[in-house]
């Protein structure tokens, strides 16, 4: 007999089988037994197996609070008030809602300060000293950044450059796309410098550098001037801002107020500062450093240009330092509410 001839009819007195419910126990000449019916082609044992609901995929997307937690802005119950407390927005609109979820490359911001999610992207402020080149590898074989950035395992690209005989703060990365923007001149991002010049600068030539000066390229004015104590008969010390980043513009521009510079170093790159770094160090940023940096990198910046200080997210406007001001969002304070004696 064939096996088609064998198919049992349709008694099905119980029983569990396989294939997830499309089998059962049957009477096949008087005998009980147990069939696959997917075996026998049986027509509704597909239509069995799709009666269940589809399981829905499980959500692996980060707690806004727990990433915020991760990324360092503050505790998790703290940074859970920042939210309650309408301070933190996700792509420009803020999020009240604990427990909800973000995607990678949203943008977080606490505070309006931009938080670096991605626990990868590392940032480092080097005091690079006079006679180092500007670039990860000199073809002349001058010394180069990679004296200093060889124990970083990361590849690190240096945000914009410094002169050969200019020392100071220059910012390195792996963030790639973070170096592009702070680089280009659209963000403007400002710098400062002190610069030792040749003979007694006046009052008036500081005035000068703020009206503007006209160079070869173009007008150009210092955002900021002034003079530091230490100047003498031959020499003065300057304080320069500016947000140009042509090519030696500080040079240029004392020179042609007739004081060529004859050391310059730079103290200050947007809310960035070189503090007591000492020459030919590095070091990474903190928490509070790296979320303004990445402010600066957006483009927000204050009347005058300035980017927010580097204060920790969560501190309040222009982001100032942040685990107190999160934990007194809470009017009762960490420990809730007050049981009435």
């Amino acid at each position: 007999m064939s096996r088609s001839d064998e198919r049992p009819k349709q008694r099905r007195t119980g029983g569990s089988g396989g294939s997830g419910g499309s089998g059962g126990e049957f009477s096949v000449d008087g005998q009980a037994v147990e069939i696959d019916l997917a075996e026998w082609g049986w027509p509704g044992a597909a239509a069995a197996d799709g009666d269940a609901e589809p399981e829905a995929p499980a959500d692996d997307r980060p707690r806004l609070q727990k990433a915020l937690a991760h990324a360092g802005v503050a505790s998790r119950r703290a940074c859970e008030t920042l939210i309650t407390g309408g301070r933190v927005t996700v792509n420009g609109e803020i999020v009240r809602e604990l427990g909800s979820r973000i995607d990678p490359g949203d943008e977080v911001r606490v505070d309006g300060v931009v938080v670096q999610l991605d626990a990868s992207k590392r940032y480092f402020v080097l005091n690079k000293p006079r006679g180092v080149v500007s670039t990860m590898s000199d073809e002349k074989g001058r010394r180069d950044l990679r004296e200093f950035t060889d124990r970083v395992e990361d590849r690190l690209y240096n945000v914009g450059r410094l002169d050969t005989d200019t020392s100071g703060l220059l910012v390195l990365t792996n963030d790639g796309d973070l170096a592009h923007k702070l680089a280009h001149p659209k963000f403007g991002v400002q710098k400062t410098y002190i610069a030792k010049v040749a003979g007694r600068v006046t009052p008036a030539t500081i005035q000068r550098l703020k009206n503007g000066i006209e160079l070869e390229d173009g007008p150009i004015r210092a955002d900021a001037a002034k003079l530091l104590p230490g100047e003498g008969s031959r020499h003065s010390l300057v304080e320069i801002t500016l947000h140009s980043g042509k090519n030696r513009i500080v040079r240029r521009m004392l020179a042609e107020v007739g004081h060529p510079v004859e050391e310059l170093v730079r103290r200050q790159f947007g809310p960035l500062n070189l503090g007591t770094l000492r020459l030919g160090e590095m070091r990474e940023l903190s928490d509070a450093e790296r979320g303004a940096l990445l402010t600066a990198a957006e483009g927000d910046s204050d009347a005058n240009g300035r980017a927010p200080s580097a204060g920790r997210p969560g501190d309040g406007k222009g982001a100032r330092g942040m685990r107190g001001i999160a934990a007194r969002g809470n009017p009762n304070g960490r420990g809730g509410a007050r049981k009435p004696r």
